[in-house]
């Protein structure tokens, strides 16, 4: 997806407020969900057991670990134009107040929307972007997680 016209570095103040969204749902299946286990070493039964998620969890399959769900995040903000293309580097500085609201099954799709909440100046060339962000399974009617991204943006 693209930027809207004239958002560039030198424009960022006047979008606080603009609202940017996924340009494409993002499918979390379970051969993600595993990798994901088997590079954080959490390999909870509810993510990875699909026979007993089936018969055993409330929701009636794997569900995809939180921090994989916030994780989609970080690369997809880039992709929907938050960081303007006139930027030399966008670095993840941090998080606010995260919530995982809602779960996501395995299998589900999901997309995000994003706002560009606050823009601060922090000095020696570099922009301090807070952007609230909202990723939601596909069908659902709450969010799966709700988050304030921090990027540092180098101009």
């Amino acid at each position: 997806m693209a930027a809207p016209a004239g958002y560039s570095i030198a424009t960022l103040a006047d979008f606080v407020g603009h609202e940017f969204a996924s340009a494409e749902a993002i499918l979390v299946d379970q051969p993600r969900i595993n990798l994901f286990a088997d590079a954080t070493g959490d390999h909870q039964w509810i993510h990875v057991d699909v026979e007993r998620a089936k018969t055993q969890s409330p929701f009636g399959a794997p569900i995809a670990h939180g921090f994989l769900t916030l994780s989609l995040l970080a690369a997809d903000v880039m992709g929907v134009g938050v960081i303007p293309a006139d930027a030399k580097a966008a670095l993840n500085y941090g998080l606010g107040k995260v919530r995982f609201v809602a779960p996501v099954t395995a299998g589900s799709t999901v997309r995000a929307s994003y706002k560009l909440a606050k823009v601060e100046d922090t000095g020696k060339g570099r922009l301090l972007l807070t952007v609230d962000a909202t990723l939601t399974a596909e069908g659902s009617d709450k969010p799966a997680v709700i988050a304030e991204l921090l990027a540092m943006v180098i101009v």
